[in-house]
């Protein structure tokens, strides 16, 4: 790719994946110098997990674009100083704190209409309220218990109504500890500035829009509202006015619109070469993973043990910026395991080397031992290249 025309209309799928490359961050040189606060708000979500392999998936996220930023480090850029508060976008998310008022339109409507049906005592939202209000931020279980004596999915009294203010944006989620979510007021935890709901939907659709077709540099429909989960008619009613300019992507089937910004230069630079949260947001939508990288990845955390394919927690390796195959990662002691690899080329066993290795170092472990490739004739190759880096 040499040049772009102006104003780019027509794309090469090879033209897009790049566009789609920088945009997330994986093309060009990293800002490091506005670092993990930096990185959220280029992407405007970071999607939140349960699950903690090498790491929980929002430390995975700026590890991928970054390198080997302290994870100290990551938890204080997203939770010191208001920089950044957690609600529903793509998922459960952090946000930069600038988007608070564009989830107005959110906000309302579950005010309007609940998200759940859970009964609520006369009195026991109001009570959460004047606690945290009396005692600052605190987690449910320091509200009264998070739950009953029941399932996992029977909340207490105080969970359900902490929950409630929540999605009403009476309360913010400031902080996790311990993966727990710490409560406290939106008028203590938003900068007055910010604290209002006074957007219109259509404006908080209009720039949830833009802000998602930014991050992702170029994307159909499908694409861009998947972003903050906006439903389709929500995007066909301000994409004309959010700035995005239609485009059309050579084997795409769906018409696509892009940053303009995107198309102003060719992208050039530097590919990362590293491994990727299953949730990143490079690769979370399945379909658009499929149509720019010829690549289909699923997350099998869920999936029976006897049915998975590629393992529990495979995170693909990015290299050269294509997708090149995946790996299990487990960790023993100050061993990272790769219990199962999964190479789409010979090509792709020295990327994979140095990805684990580098993943390794980040999480504090000294040694990479790699336990299976699904091409056996590669084991070997993959091993010697690891222990080269060691």
């Amino acid at each position: 790719m040499t040049s772009l025309p102006r104003p780019a209309t027509e794309l090469s799928a090879d033209d897009a994946r790049r566009i789609a490359l920088r945009a997330q961050g994986f093309l060009g040189a990293p800002d490091r110098k506005s670092g993990v606060r930096g990185v959220l708000r280029h992407l405007g979500a970071v999607q939140l997990d349960t699950i903690s392999v090498l790491a929980r998936s929002h430390e995975l996220i700026p590890y991928a674009r970054l390198g080997a930023v302290g994870r100290d480090t990551v938890e204080a850029a997203y939770w010191t100083q208001t920089h950044a508060f957690e609600y529903w976008s793509h998922a459960a998310c952090i946000l930069p704190v600038e988007e608070w008022p564009h989830f107005a339109f959110r906000r309302r409507a579950y005010r309007s209409r609940p998200h759940w049906h859970h009964d609520l005592p006369d009195g026991a939202y109001d009570q959460v309220i004047k606690q945290l209000r009396a005692e600052g931020p605190l987690t449910a279980t320091e509200l009264g218990g998070a739950k009953n004596k029941g399932e996992w999915w029977d909340w207490s009294e105080s969970k359900i109504a902490v929950e409630r203010a929540l999605m009403y944006g009476e309360v913010v989620c400031t902080e996790r500890r311990s993966w727990k979510r710490v409560y406290d007021l939106a008028e203590r935890a938003i900068p007055d500035a910010l604290l209002h709901d006074d957007l219109g939907d259509a404006e908080c659709l209009r720039r949830l829009v833009r802000l998602a077709g930014e991050a992702l540099g170029v994307g159909t429909r499908a694409d861009i509202a998947d972003y903050h989960r906006l439903k389709g008619e929500q995007f066909d009613a301000v994409v004309a006015d959010s700035g995005l300019v239609p485009v059309t992507v050579q084997g795409w089937s769906k018409p696509a619109w892009a940053d303009p910004k995107a198309l102003e230069s060719a992208p050039r630079g530097r590919h990362r070469t590293t491994l990727l949260s299953p949730f990143d947001s490079l690769i979370w939508e399945r379909a658009r993973t499929e149509r720019i990288f010829g690549f289909t990845h699923r997350l099998e955390a869920y999936v029976p043990k006897p049915k998975r394919i590629h393992g529990y927690f495979a995170m693909p390796l990015l290299a050269g910026g294509r997708l090149l195959g995946r790996v299990d990662p487990a960790r023993e002691g100050s061993t990272l395991v790769a219990r199962q690899v999964s190479l789409d080329t010979p090509k792709a066993v020295e990327p994979m080397a140095q990805a684990l290795v580098e993943a390794a170092s980040w999480v504090g472990c000294d040694s990479v031992r790699v336990e299976r490739v699904d091409r056996p004739e590669l084991t070997a190759p993959l091993t010697a290249a690891v222990r080269k880096r060691i």
